[in-house]
């Protein structure tokens, strides 16, 4: 028993000095704050208009291309024969009947 009071003891104090940790503190930074503003500066002066380009020349006109010739005529198909055919009329097939269903 004797043991286990100064064993606990001792465990108590190493844990609880072990989560005490010392704070760092760091020193406030000097902020300068300026005064009032001084007077307004007088305006400057304008600067000078700059001279305007020239104009460029106008190019020249292309030429006018020559006409094509005229093509050659196809040639002629022969005369048909005239008269002394006979003409035979195949009469229309009769129409078939509607499909039952």
């Amino acid at each position: 028993m004797k043991y286990s009071i100064l064993c606990s003891a001792v465990l108590m104090a190493l844990s609880l000095g072990a989560c005490d940790r010392p704070t760092v503190v760091t020193p406030a930074a000097v902020v300068a704050v300026p005064g009032p503003a001084g007077p307004t500066g007088a305006t400057g002066s304008t600067g000078a208009t700059g001279a305007p380009g020239s104009t460029g020349t106008t190019g020249y006109t292309g030429a006018t291309g020559a006409t094509g010739s005229t093509g050659d005529t196809g040639a002629t198909g022969d005369r048909g024969k005239t008269g002394g055919g006979t003409v035979v009329v195949v009469p229309a097939p009769a129409a078939a009947p509607a499909p039952a269903r």
